[in-house]
């Protein structure tokens, strides 16, 4: 008999190319749509919409096409910590604790009590081995790669799930679906958090569960430039919605936040992207995670990024104390954010990470 696979189905290109790859090699494929977030009447959320393309794409697969409601689960485990940890003034990813604790732990969990052998995804991303020894390895296609975005998952989770784009580019997975005549071929790809829409203004909605609490801007030499509206409201490195282009005096270049005074209610900012203020070469972490239930030998020298996107960086582990990495970069790093991940790579093996402190 062939293995039951049970694949998350988004109702974007990517999880109905993963479907129908797997349906392809012959597995006993299955697709489930996840509702997570409840937004009702709301412009900005695409929940209907996704739906309707998820059982389009089932449906052309010739595939059955379960749904559950994850909407408790979403707001107890990642939108709560979400807006704790704003309040704390710091800047979460809620997309890495979306993986860990709904993709694969609450749909994982789901889909096992459905009988399935194993969940698959469109994440771009790969693993190997098997049975509790698995690895976490980067996708093909380096300017997709999301290992970054799973770096918490355990070895239960990574041995139960199947990433079958891992091998392919993006403009590979939309020919597919184009070639199948899968109507999602053409779909563009979501961005941002799920529950704030691309659309909405990010400050707009966190005003909706925070006071604004204004303030002074001032340089780092000191010096008044503007007022905010609260702290909680930027993020380490953010260059637009400031508010104070074209200051008397300062050069035509970009202003971007360096810091957070919370005692005085204090944004400070640096002038141009490659103000040294904006950079540096040591970090800690904590809430520490390795894949393989073990960090690596210390010191450790390793590769990391700070977010995604950015190029791996090349860095060492030097400590790890009371669960706090202390982390040394061979070079300035742009922005570590606290709240963020800083995920560590050696070569192409995603070997976990930490939030930035």
């Amino acid at each position: 008999m062939p293995k039951r696979v049970i694949v998350g189905l988004s109702g974007g290109v990517d999880s109905s190319v993963a479907a129908h790859l797997l349906k392809e090699q012959g597995y006993n494929v299955e697709c489930l749509f996840m509702k997570n977030w409840d937004d009702p009447g709301s412009e900005y959320c695409t929940t209907e919409q996704d739906y309707k393309d998820a059982v389009r794409v089932s449906d052309a697969i010739g595939v059955p096409l379960y749904t559950v409601n994850f909407v408790d689960e979403y707001r107890e485990k990642v939108f709560s910590y979400f807006l704790d940890e704003y309040k704390a003034g710091r800047t979460p990813n809620p997309d890495i604790l979306c993986n860990k604790e709904i993709k694969f732990k609450a749909f994982l969990d789901y889909a096992m009590d459905l009988g399935a052998d194993f969940i698959a995804t469109g994440h771009y991303a790969n693993r190997s081995g098997e049975n509790y020894s698995s690895k976490l390895l980067k996708g093909l296609d380096k300017n997709k790669d999301q290992s970054y975005f799973l770096y918490a998952l355990n070895q239960k989770q990574l041995s139960k799930a199947s990433f079958p784009l891992g091998g392919k580019t993006k403009q590979e997975v939309r020919s597919i679906a184009q070639k199948h005549n899968l109507h999602t071929h053409d779909k563009k790809d979501s961005t941002g958090i799920c529950f704030i829409g691309e659309q909405r203004h990010f400050i707009t909605f966190l005003k909706k569960y925070f006071p604004e609490n204004p303030g002074e801007i001032r340089t780092i030499d000191g010096r008044i430039c503007g007022s905010h509206d609260g702290l909680i409201f930027y993020t380490i490195g953010q260059r637009k919605g400031l508010g104070i282009g074209g200051l008397q005096g300062s050069e035509d270049l970009p202003w971007y936040v360096a810091d957070k005074d919370i005692q005085n209610n204090e944004l400070i900012v640096a002038q141009g992207r490659e103000n040294p203020a904006l950079y540096t070469t040591q970090i800690q972490a904590s809430q520490l995670h390795w894949i393989s239930e073990n960090h690596p030998d210390l010191p450790a020298s390793l590769s990391a990024k700070v977010r995604y996107r950015q190029q791996d960086q090349q860095c060492t582990i030097n400590s790890i104390d009371d669960g706090t990495a202390t982390v040394a970069f061979d070079k300035p790093v742009f922005a570590a954010t606290p709240g963020q991940s800083v995920v560590f790579y050696d070569n192409d093996i995603c070997l976990g990470g930490g939030i930035i402190q």
